[in-house]
């Protein structure tokens, strides 16, 4: 918890953070005055956690956190000039560090922060982050940011002149994955970039450190393609959209739409790349294309269907236009492809294959003579053929695909990695193949579906999924032998925002579980049944404070406020316990 100090400051304990940290090491209640003498001295590989430091710490406390060339570090005081907060001597500096140390001991993404006690009348000594690269000094410039107190989050001081404190002691931390990801569908509800980049901050708070970007369906196309201009003419509009599930007769009539340009694309990816966290883009194939389609007729299945009579999808759902299995279709990607690898420099680039009805390929010639030509025994297969061809020509570029566990069906291409959102089976039988994979089964840590029963739930999607239900979620199955398990790559929560028609629906359907989540994927954690959720309620205490001061609009513990709720719009609730999968 939080303890205030004799001079009306808040100060965080090393026993507030979220996620929680392997080793914690406490001296007493001592604490270290950080103060406008404090100097922030970058090693090399650190100078962006440096400059993010100044721009965000910087910018609450109101401290210049300057170079230490700036000016002399020995003998800084506290801020009344004699031995600062309650007595406690200034920091002559934060020292950031690349350590070969910590990377053979706790990995790339480990970190050990050490706040020293001080003597009173002792000299000062420095507040030290060491990484086992850049990424883990970030993440322990994170761990500073809690310990500071939740008022580190605002964007400027409150309290010009107020006294800022650190608890004395070590954290030494590291993470349980390296993929540690949150999925944002921004097709079915656009998000305006200053919010993508809102989410990006709030990911790097809770050590989250992959964003899935979400960027076509069959209800919008959001990225700007400059071979295909129809994409963003077109496609990324919507006349009217579905209020609340499919099921509903209700509909809210305004257009809908909106698309990031490819610098915003690129400012997204940078302003990621600075917080140690990989943009992984998803373009949605074979199936989830109608809104490609409507802007590229060609695209479908035209021996079936008049494709020129679609549109732009404004219902929830599958819908049963899905691309045409043709050379034009696979050139056309192609060229869609070129673009999102110049713009998004990760590994994996997410292809989708998820939801792909066959109905059309059954009854199209064209889909059939291609089943024929390549030898194929069913439609199942023609998938498969779709994506094993990009699955190879992503891996001539260097990069690799990954794709939703439908991919499995038909067979999986030799390169591909699983996201399973089907339950585990489809991680189960991808790791055992050799296979890497992401776990995200829908029952556990999809985000969309409802966190309570009851009536007062905006628009309930799916089943009771409670913050001690995602707290408990357990990535790794544990039918896996270790080294199949080996092939998890780590875990991610999804969002699928067809009932999130704004930011205040996501804040309030992705926290508080994110949270939880985050401690998930980052922690080494007991097992499901013997993780110690109160305690984990116990520090949410001093972490809804922090959600506070971002703006965060959570589910609060009690249940909606009034205005976060929807009453009269129809959701599609599901009962009981969700099955395993």
């Amino acid at each position: 918890m939080t303890a205030v100090t004799s001079s009306g400051t808040s100060a965080a304990t090393a026993a507030d953070l979220i996620p929680a940290a392997r080793t914690v090491r406490t001296e007493g209640t001592g604490r270290l005055a950080v103060d406008a003498g404090t100097r922030l001295t970058a090693g090399p590989g650190t100078e962006g956690v440096a400059r993010w430091l100044r721009a965000s710490v910087g910018a609450a406390t109101g401290l210049p956190l300057e170079p230490e060339e700036a000016g002399g570090a020995d003998g800084a005081v506290g801020v009344d000039g004699a031995g600062g907060v309650d007595g406690a001597v200034g920091a002559a500096r934060i020292a950031l560090s690349i350590s070969p140390d910590v990377e053979r001991a706790s990995g790339p993404e480990g970190y050990r922060l050490t706040v020293p006690a001080v003597d009173g009348a002792g000299p000062a000594r420095d507040v030290t982050i060491e990484g086992g690269s850049a990424a883990g000094v970030f993440w322990g410039a994170q761990t500073l940011r809690q310990l500071l107190g939740p008022e580190a989050y605002r964007s400027a001081p409150v309290t010009p002149g107020r006294g800022w404190e650190l608890p004395v002691g070590t954290v030494e931390d590291s993470p349980r994955f390296a993929w540690r990801g949150l999925m944002l569908d921004v097709a079915r509800h656009f998000m305006p970039k200053d919010g993508v980049l809102r989410y990006l901050d709030l990911l790097a708070a809770h050590k989250l450190n992959v964003f899935h970007f979400h960027l076509s369906d069959d209800q919008g196309w959001r990225i700007e393609i400059r071979s295909k201009p129809r994409l963003t003419e077109t496609a990324a509009w919507r006349s009217r959209t579905k209020w609340g599930h499919r099921a509903s007769d209700l509909w809210d009539e305004k257009p809908h739409g909106g698309y990031y340009t490819q610098d915003d694309i690129r400012e997204i990816v940078a302003y990621a790349a600075e917080r140690h966290i990989t943009v992984v883009p998803e373009i949605d194939i074979p199936g989830h294309s109608q809104a490609a389609i409507a802007a590229y007729p060609e695209l479908g299945n035209t021996d079936v269907i008049d494709t020129t009579s679609l549109t732009v999808w404004d219902n929830w759902g599958v819908t049963p236009n899905v691309l045409a299995p043709t050379d034009i279709t696979l050139r056309f990607y192609e060229d869609v492809f070129e673009e999102i690898l110049e713009l998004f420099p990760s590994t994996f680039i997410h292809v989708g294959g998820d939801e792909c009805p066959k109905e059309q390929w059954k009854d199209s010639p064209t889909a059939q003579d291609r089943i024929q030509e390549q030898g194929l025994a069913n439609e199942d297969e023609l998938q498969s053929w779709f994506i094993r061809h990009f699955d190879s020509w992503l891996g001539v570029r260097g990069r690799r695909l990954i794709g939703w566990d439908e991919i499995l069906e038909g067979g999986l291409a030799p390169g591909a990695a699983v996201s399973s959102w089907r339950g585990y089976s489809g991680g189960i039988a991808a790791a055992r193949a050799g296979h890497d994979v992401v776990m995200c089964p829908e029952q556990h840590v999809y985000l969309d579906h409802r966190q309570a029963a009851g009536d007062d739930e905006p628009i309930p999607i799916g089943y009771v999924r409670t913050l001690e239900d995602v707290y408990r979620f357990e990535p790794v199955p544990a039918e896996l032998t270790d080294a199949e398990a080996a092939h998890v790559l780590g875990t991610q929560a999804n969002v699928w925002t067809e009932v999130m028609q704004d930011r205040s629906r996501v804040d309030y359907q992705v926290f508080p579980r994110l949270a939880a989540f985050a401690e998930v994927a980052w922690s080494a954690l007991p097992a499901s049944a013997d993780r110690d959720f109160a305690g984990f309620e116990r520090r949410m205490a001093a972490h809804y404070a922090r959600l506070d001061v971002l703006g965060v609009g959570y589910r609060p513990p009690g249940g909606p406020l009034p205005w976060q709720r929807r009453p009269g719009v129809l959701g599609r609730p599901r009962e009981g316990q969700p099955p395993r999968g």
